[in-house]
């Protein structure tokens, strides 16, 4: 099969598209044949080599898979079943392939209301939405929500989750993203370029941070005494941590696991229409490079998929 790899660190043109041997499966795993493949703004950061989750080259990207199951070794689903997920996070899932071996448990079936390119778009960002809202942030109805970067891949999903548990939800947002975030359900945009949110709103319940650095330190001030302050990217921050603790407030860390009862969670909200991951550009599996580039300029708008 064809598979992108990499045998040194750097940038998007260390990515190269190899003959490797097809994945073999073990028990209770199957055999996907590739459809699309969603792409992470981590992927570029473990190929460049700032974060070494995967040790040293050669390996294999990518996590996010939709596809149809080739052979099984498992009673959950059958050949020809279309299945999605985002198998083995944090281990290596090889998912830059044409074909993925992957534990059963950690896919659920595609729903005809997803297209492959929509399901392989939504597992990472809508379970890390899903697992800090819903499973760490126990969001409600009436809940008062900062959700960071809501035009991003975690945050559109974040607000249509939040929206449709009867949240109250505040977001912050460039003016070019302001239409997208309100047509998602977003109550209150808040212009990042221009105004801080920090002397903005107050009285928040519950923060969802995929940003990090100065915008998760601003954070503490919004919150309600004994608010809960949910983060993707800074529970590693000791000091911060501190911070949050010394004024009384909660402060959880979120890194994301397979969880096949919140991915079908997420499939019963788009049936429902509730819920839509928004696609910003596709690529050809030979474009991987440039896939890389666009998410490396930063700024985008929902998802980047790879069509195989």
């Amino acid at each position: 099969m064809r598979a992108i790899t990499q045998h040194t660190l750097g940038g998007p043109e260390v990515l190269t598209i190899e003959e490797v041997p097809e994945p073999r499966t073990l028990p209770t795993e199957v055999l996907i044949r590739v459809a699309a493949i969603g792409l992470n703004p981590l992927e570029p950061r473990l190929r460049a080599g700032e974060f070494p989750l995967l040790g040293q080259p050669p390996f294999i990207l990518g996590w996010d898979v939709s596809g149809v199951v080739e052979t099984a070794q498992s009673w959950r689903f059958r050949p020809g079943d279309e299945v999605f997920g985002m198998p083995l996070f944090p281990r290596a899932a090889n998912a830059y392939a044409e074909f993925v071996a992957a534990p059963a448990l950690h896919l659920v079936r595609k729903p005809a209301s997803l297209s492959h390119i929509e399901a392989a778009a939504l597992p990472v960002v809508g379970l890390t939405a899903w697992q800090g809202l819903v499973d760490l942030g126990n969001i409600r109805e009436g809940t008062r929500v900062l959700i960071h970067a809501g035009g991003g891949g975690v945050g559109h999903v974040a607000i249509q989750i939040a929206k449709s548990l009867g949240a109250h939800v505040i977001t912050t947002a460039s003016k070019s993203k302001r239409e997208f975030v309100e047509e998602l359900g977003a109550d209150e945009v808040i212009d990042y370029t221009t105004v801080d949110f920090a002397e903005t709103i107050s009285d928040i319940d519950l923060v969802l941070d995929t940003l990090g650095g100065d915008a998760a330190a601003r954070s503490l001030a919004v919150l309600r005494p004994g608010g809960h302050f949910v983060t993707a990217v800074a529970d590693e921050d000791t000091d911060l941590i501190a911070r949050f603790e010394a004024a009384g407030m909660r402060f959880s860390g979120i890194a994301v696991e397979p969880d096949p009862i919140a991915l079908n969670s997420l499939v019963n909200l788009v049936d429902q229409g509730k819920l839509r991951v928004h696609v910003q550009q596709t690529f050809p599996f030979e474009h991987i490079a440039d896939a890389h580039r666009l998410i490396e300029s930063g700024h985008l708008q929902g998802k980047i998929v790879l069509t195989v």
